[in-house]
């Protein structure tokens, strides 16, 4: 199993644990509050994902063959969702993170309690991160 379907697999059996929403968003928020702080010179425009409600801000480097992510929102909710998707794709090689399939995400339910602009910002985190992932590959090649 790859690293990724592991912290997929933690992620599943994390919000199984919880009988209802109000619970898992309650859990969401508290993960925005261990998401890897962003280096306040990355939190500049360029750095911004767009098509999100909220603002948020994604920095990513290249270490070991890993990419390392750090992120910011000034939402509780969209912080605890970029610190879900950081938990799952940082420290995983660039192609594995281009070939994840994010299954977890409806596994546990979110997308469909998220609202359309949400739901969008979800998908625009997720396209942001791969393409850093896509970056990184095509700069080592």
């Amino acid at each position: 199993m790859s690293g990724i379907k592991e912290k997929e697999q933690e992620i599943i059996e994390e919000f199984e644990i919880f009988d209802d929403w109000m619970d898992k968003y309650n859990y969401i928020i508290e993960l925005g509050k261990s998401v890897p702080e962003i280096n306040p010179e990355y939190k500049k425009e360029k750095h911004i994902i767009r098509g999100c409600q909220a603002q948020v801000w994604l920095h990513a480097e290249y270490k070991d063959g890993k990419v390392i992510y750090t992120a910011d929102s000034d939402a509780l909710i969209t912080k605890g969702i970029i610190a879900l998707l950081i938990k799952v794709l940082s420290g995983q090689p660039p192609q594995e993170i281009i070939n994840a399939d994010m299954a977890f995400i409806d596994q546990i339910g979110l997308r469909e309690h998220l609202s359309q602009t949400r739901s969008n910002g979800l998908l625009n985190m997720i396209k942001q991160m791969k393409l850093y992932a896509l970056a990184f590959q095509k700069s080592k090649s």
